[in-house]
This record gives C-alpha cells, structure tokens and sequence, in this order.
C-alpha cells in the first residue's frame, strides 16, 4: 500500500467531507456542532487555518486551528480509522504548529474527551501537557480535558545556544 499523502489549504467544496468526518469520528454521540456551514465558514476565516490530507482521492485527515495573538487553538483534527498509525495525524498536526511558529504563536491549546485515551495519548506523545479537567465540557455530556504546548520560535532557539 502507497502511504504518500499531501497537505493542503481546505476549500469550500472540502467541507461537507470535514464536517462529516468530525461528525464520525470527534462529535459521535453528541450533537452535530461542526456541520458543513460551520466548517465553510471555518475555511473563510483569515485567522483560521484548515488543512486536509488526502492520498489522491477523498480526504483522510483534516485539523482546523485559530490564531489569535500569541495563542493558537487547535478546535479539531481527525484522520480517517482506514488511514491512522501512519503519521499522517502527526503531520498535520506539525503543519498547523509550523504554521503557529512562523506566526510568532507562544502557545497552542486544545480540548479533548476524557474518555479519549488515544487521543490524550496522541497530543502527550507531541509535547502537550494537561492544564485542566472540564466536568461537562462538551455539551454538557462529556468531560473534557485541556491541553497546552509552548513553542521554542527558532530565534529563541539560536539565542539560547
């Protein structure tokens, strides 16, 4: 099996599979948050970035991120069950982090069930540490928990050495 994918900025037309791959796969037993128009309107936002990976065909992965300031947040990445334990989660997770670094970005953050080991395991693995439990967070049905990474910007990296 050819495990070559690419990254590339969402288009319009990519939402309806961003949305329904988060449905799946972020939101299942919860009510629908990201639909479609929520995900367009994420594509349209200068201030947010939404990435997609695909091998060729429909898209396997997709990871939205906010910048704001100095902090980015990570609102959601997922990749396909057919196309995970290949990298390919990590790799958009470190396009968004480039992203965040060149941008002067001190700090991303995110959210996660509690019950989600994998992914708690996931964002561990990449250097995010936990900074708080959120009884209920999502929607009231779930328990969340909030993640943090702070970045070394390369300019800090050479003064340091």
């Amino acid at each position: 099996m050819n495990d070559r994918f690419s990254i590339r900025l969402a288009i319009s037309s990519d939402a309806d599979a961003i949305a329904s791959l988060s449905r799946t796969e972020i939101e299942y037993e919860l009510p629908w948050s990201w639909t479609p128009p929520r995900v367009y309107r994420a594509i349209a936002d200068p201030a947010t970035n939404v990435v997609v990976a695909s091998k060729g065909g429909p898209l396997i992965a997709f990871g939205i991120m906010v910048y704001r300031d100095n902090v980015a947040h990570l609102r959601l990445l997922a990749v396909h069950p057919s196309a995970r334990r290949r990298g390919i989660g990590s790799s958009v997770l470190a396009w968004l982090e480039k992203v965040a670094n060149v941008a002067g970005i001190s700090r991303i953050r995110l959210e996660a069930r509690q019950d989600n080991v994998p992914a708690l395991a996931f964002y561990r693995k990449h250097g995010y540490y936990e900074r708080a439990t959120v009884l209920g967070m999502y929607q009231g049905m779930e328990d969340g928990v909030r993640l943090e990474k702070v970045i070394t910007h390369a300019s800090e990296r050479l003064r340091d050495a």
